[in-house]
């Protein structure tokens, strides 16, 4: 069963780095754009904080583990919308808060339901994949670490998204 679990989290390791691939090639295309970044502080923190939770459920997996199949099903599911949220994000979707001026503020896909649809599937996936494998204290953990990270990242992403409504510099990211 340790085999099939770290199977899984290898997966989700090579998924993140293709996303931080293509969110690079769009921050880059969008800086040459004349875009600039926002809360550009806090971004060590948000790589530092997922590597550490990858790192924490394999760190704390227990030699008898087994996969809990309801909470990966739902990450499963999660990993769905994380494409929903890119695909209408399209060249615009970024790891960063990135302001460009004149692009258009997504309205499509999830964006029409939620503002801020990217951050309920990282919450999701935060609390899901360490339960799918029996790890509630590093679910719980991650979840409150996350949620002060994401309360400070969406008060960047807002005050700056605020001026989109009156035609000034548009922001785009994650979110």
């Amino acid at each position: 069963m340790r085999l099939a679990i770290y199977i899984i989290l290898a997966l989700v390791v090579i998924q993140r780095l293709i996303e931080i691939f293509y969110a690079e090639r769009n921050t880059r295309a969008l800086r040459a754009r004349g875009a600039v970044e926002v809360g550009r502080g806090h971004y060590p923190l948000v790589v530092l904080l997922h590597a550490a939770w990858l790192t924490a459920i394999v760190l704390l997996l227990r030699p008898d583990a087994t996969i809990h199949w309801t909470p990966l099903a739902f990450f499963f599911v999660l990993q769905l919308a994380r494409l929903w949220v890119i695909a209408s994000l399209g060249p615009y979707w970024t790891t960063r808060i990135i302001t460009l001026e004149g692009a258009p503020l997504v309205r499509s896909g999830p964006y029409r339901f939620v503002r801020h649809p990217n951050y309920l599937v990282v919450a999701g996936e935060i609390a899901m994949l360490p339960l799918a494998f029996g790890e509630p204290v590093v679910a719980a953990a991650f979840s409150v670490l996350n949620a002060c990270m994401l309360a400070w990242r969406i008060c960047q992403e807002d005050a700056a998204l605020s001026g989109r409504r009156t035609n000034t510099p548009t922001i785009l990211g994650k979110g």
